[in-house]
C-alpha cells in the first residue's frame, strides 16, 4: 500500500457516527498525491454546502494593491505572485493556485475562533485570508515561516448567502514539492500543522484530537469495513482507504486522475439539504491543481465537463488586467478555457466594513 505517498488527505467533515463528541461542520474533502521523486504532484478538493455559492474563476496579476477589508488597522500589501482563484459570491477567495504552484483551500471548521478584535494587530478579513497566502508565498514552508508568529489577526463577518453560518474556517495549503500545512484558529490563536507526518485530518474536532481518531480507523482497517452512506464519517473512512491504495503516478495525467478518483468517491450526491446539518449537503464543485505544470482544473457538479486553465497561456505581469471567467449559469464550457477570460474590475472582498 502506498500510504507514505499520500502526503496529505484533508476531509473537512463531521464525524458524528459513534463519535458524539464531534460537532456540526461543512463536509468538504482535500487530497494531495505525489510521486516519490515529486515530478508529479496534484491536489484536489471538493466543496459541499447548503446552497450554490455562485462561483466564478478570476485571474489576478502581480502587483495588485490589497487591503484586509477590516475597518481599523487593516493589513495592506502588494501581491508578489499572480493567481487563478475560485470566488464565492464574488466577495471571497475560496480556493486557488498561484503562479509558483502553491495551492490554498478555504474550508469550514466548526471550532474555529479568531478571538476578540485586537486593534494593535493588523486585521485581515476571513474572505481574503486565502488570497493573502496566494499573493505572498511561493511554498508551504515560506507561508508557515511568515505566519507562525500570528502577527496578523483574521477578523470575522457573516458568511454571504442564506446559510447564516459564522465564518468558522481554516486553510490548507500545498505546493510543488508535495509539502502540506493546515492553519487553524483555536481560541483566538493560530495553530499550524505542517509536515508529511499528518496524512489525515478532519475539521472537527481540532487536529490534535483528530490524531487519535485517525489511529482508531487505521486499527479497524480492511476493505470489509468500508461504510457507504453519505455521512461524513463514512466518506472519511472511504477516502482514507482508497487514497492509501493509489498507484504510484507515472505521469501528470495519472496524478490528476488519482486525486479525482478519490474526491469523486467521497462527493455527496444531490438531495435535500438540512440547514441544521450542513455536513450532509451536496457537492457543489471540485478543483484540482497540477502543481508542476501550473494548471488549475474546475468541475461543477451541474456540468458534464471539466474545464482547466493552463498558466502558460496567462499574463500575470504587473499592470496586466484582472480577468474573470463567468461560470454562473454557464455550464457548457469544456477543456482549456484561458481564452474565455474577459477583463473585469476586481471584486471587493467582504468584511466587517462592507456590511
Amino acid at each position: 500500500m502506498r500510504i507514505y505517498k499520500i502526503l496529505a488527505i484533508s476531509l473537512v467533515c463531521i464525524l458524528t457516527l459513534n463519535f458524539g463528541w464531534l460537532q456540526d461542520a461543512q463536509a468538504c474533502s482535500r487530497v494531495v498525491d505525489a510521486s516519490q521523486d515529486k515530478t508529479h504532484v496534484a491536489t484536489g478538493r471538493s466543496l459541499d454546502w447548503l446552497e450554490d455559492i455562485e462561483t466564478n474563476l478570476w485571474l489576478f496579476p502581480r502587483g495588485m494593491e490589497r487591503d484586509g477589508a477590516v475597518c481599523s488597522n487593516s493589513a495592506h500589501w502588494t501581491s508578489k505572485y499572480g493567481s487563478v482563484i475560485a470566488a464565492g459570491f464574488d466577495v471571497s477567495t475560496g480556493d486557488g493556485l498561484n503562479e509558483k504552484g502553491l495551492m490554498a483551500n478555504l474550508l469550514y471548521l466548526a471550532e474555529a475562533d479568531f478571538g476578540e478584535r485586537d486593534q494593535t494587530r493588523p486585521g485581515l478579513s476571513w474572505s481574503i485570508l486565502t488570497q493573502y497566502i496566494l499573493d505572498n508565498f511561493a511554498t508551504v514552508a515560506e507561508a508557515v515561516e511568515a505566519m507562525e508568529d500570528d502577527y496578523l489577526q483574521v477578523v470575522a463577518s457573516p458568511l454571504p448567502g442564506t446559510s447564516e453560518k459564522p465564518p468558522t474556517l481554516h486553510v490548507s495549503i500545498s505546493d510543488i514539492t508535495g509539502d502540506s500545512a493546515i492553519f487553524e484558529y483555536i481560541e483566538g490563536k493560530l495553530v499550524i500543522h505542517h509536515g508529511e507526518e499528518y496524512p489525515v485530518m478532519t475539521n472537527s474536532p481540532p487536529y490534535d484530537q483528530q490524531i487519535a481518531l485517525n489511529t482508531y480507523w487505521e486499527s479497524v482497517g480492511g476493505e470489509a469495513m468500508l461504510p457507504g452512506t453519505r455521512r461524513a464519517s463514512d466518506r472519511y473512512v472511504r477516502a482514507s482507504y482508497y487514497a492509501s491504495q493509489l498507484p504510484e503516478p507515472e505521469t501528470d495525467r495519472q496524478a490528476i486522475a488519482n486525486v479525482m478518483s478519490v474526491i469523486r468517491n467521497v462527493s455527496v450526491p444531490f438531495g435535500e439539504s438540512d440547514p441544521n446539518e450542513p455536513n450532509l449537503s451536496e457537492t457543489i464543485w471540485r478543483t484540482i491543481a497540477d502543481h508542476v505544470n501550473k494548471t488549475y482544473y474546475f468541475e461543477s457538479t451541474l456540468s458534464p465537463n471539466v474545464v482547466w486553465v493552463e498558466f502558460k497561456n496567462l499574463d500575470f505581469g504587473k499592470g496586466a488586467p484582472v480577468k474573470k471567467l463567468n461560470l454562473v449559469g454557464n455550464y457548457d464550457f469544456v477543456g482549456e478555457v484561458s481564452g474565455e477570460f474577459v477583463e473585469s474590475p476586481p471584486f471587493d472582498f467582504t468584511g466587517p466594513c462592507s456590511i
